[in-house]
């Protein structure tokens, strides 16, 4: 009897393994989370580089326009990393587009009409 109580007396040390797996699926669950929020935010990142850079597309070329009076020999310029951009001018109107490597489904363009304060839109 002496010895049963020194086995049941003994202090425990270290975690069972129910307390193991219950971090372990608690660490699963939070990562899992963060993966979804960081993708979803990679998306929007894309997005405003892709947008933002149309809108500048739209300061030059209304620029262009006010100077030489045509948009038919504007040129792209380089876009942000990852953006492709596109420019198609007349003598009075254009579009402009863009894609990014990292949303390869999406395209943004935008179009003369509403000035230097057009809205891009995408599809």
């Amino acid at each position: 009897m002496p010895e049963l109580r020194r086995v049941m007396s003994r202090t425990r040390t270290g975690f069972t393994l129910i307390e193991l797996l219950a971090v372990v699926i608690i660490i699963g669950i939070l990562s899992a989370l963060a993966i979804s929020k960081f993708g979803n935010s990679k998306r929007r990142a894309y997005l405003a580089a892709m947008k933002s850079d149309l809108h500048n597309i739209g300061l030059v070329a209304e620029t262009r326009f006010a100077t030489e009076n045509t948009y038919a020999t504007m040129v792209a310029p380089q876009g942000s990393a990852g953006v492709t951009l596109t420019f198609e001018g007349t003598a009075n109107d254009w579009v402009a587009t863009a894609t990014h490597v990292g949303l390869p489904d999406l395209v943004c363009d935008v179009r003369s009409g509403g000035g230097a304060n057009a809205e891009p839109v995408c599809r």
